[in-house]
């Protein structure tokens, strides 16, 4: 494999990171992950663009420009051969003797690296069950940060109960997953938690926006109760990997009929339809004509 540190494209055996970058020590950094689709990049400036924005958000300044990075992800996925997986792209505060305030002198660090992994089609037709946790996670969930001990603890706890993923719940409402943005389908009407704090906004939540307001189903963004959740009529989870991937059960209980609604499946072929759309494949121009996914 192929890797990518500060300006470096190298093999694993030249790879290093300090024991006193603050990635390691404190998770003082943020991420993003970009689908490859056909060996092309999906929405990959939108998720580059937030990158920049999460560093902003913890006073990280970096100074490659959007199409530097893209280049970065694309020499990746090309260098790696990858056809069907996932770019990631991390960014730490820099390598720095340990103190909790920032250093005066610290060079950020960024590293990527490109996986194969083939999309989870079985669930995606299946769909997954949800398990609710409480949400004790900080109050800047909206930044994508590398400080993910709560998501895993959560994602852990509902694997422990057969679950695929954990839906968070916080003051007796809806958040998001563990690693996700939810959607609940109620009356024709598509409710997901307004993208604030409480919530990461997911580029692929984004583009399910997209996609629901060209084909006008409504929408509103709002919170709703964990008993709301269960008593929705269709109810999924988005993400990079995990696409639109329906729930047919949340703490056991069914919902709905118990399995993919029609709202959902709907939402997932326009979905696949719109792929080719949204990927980079260096033509400007052809993003401008089809626009952007959110």
């Amino acid at each position: 494999m192929i890797y990518f540190k500060d300006g470096e494209f190298l093999t694993e055996d030249k790879l290093n990171v300090s024991v006193n970058d603050r990635g390691y020590v404190f998770g003082d950094g943020v991420y993003e992950v970009i689908k490859v689709y056909d060996g092309a990049l999906y929405t990959a400036r939108e998720h580059l663009e937030r990158l920049l924005e999460s560093a902003e958000k913890i006073r990280v300044s970096l100074s490659y420009t959007i199409d530097e990075l893209l280049e970065i992800a694309q020499k990746l996925q090309t260098d790696n051969q990858i056809s069907v997986g996932h770019i990631y792209i991390q960014v730490t505060r820099g390598v720095a003797p340990r103190a909790h305030h920032f250093p005066e002198d610290s060079v950020p660090v960024m590293i990527g690296y490109a996986v194969e992994n083939a999309r989870p089609l079985e669930i995606l037709q299946q769909g997954a069950a949800m398990k609710s946790v409480e949400d004790m996670r900080w109050l800047r969930c909206d930044i994508k940060s590398l400080n993910l001990l709560g998501n895993v603890m959560a994602k852990q706890e509902a694997f422990d109960h057969g679950c695929q993923e954990a839906l968070f719940v916080r003051d007796g409402l809806v958040r998001e997953g563990s690693s996700s943005n939810v959607f609940g389908m109620k009356d024709g009407i598509l409710y997901t938690h307004p993208a604030n704090n409480f919530i990461l906004n997911g580029i692929t939540r984004r583009v399910v926006l997209q996609i629901a307001e060209n084909l006008a189903i409504p929408v509103k963004e709002e919170e709703f109760t964990l008993s709301q959740a269960l008593h929705m009529d269709e109810f999924f989870y988005t993400s990079t990997n995990a696409e639109i991937t329906p729930v047919v059960t949340i703490d056991q209980q069914p919902i709905g009929q118990g399995v993919p609604g029609p709202l959902t499946r709907k939402l997932q072929t326009a979905f696949e339809a719109q792929i080719p759309k949204l990927v980079v494949a260096g033509d400007t121009e052809e993003r401008e004509a089809n626009g952007p996914a959110s």
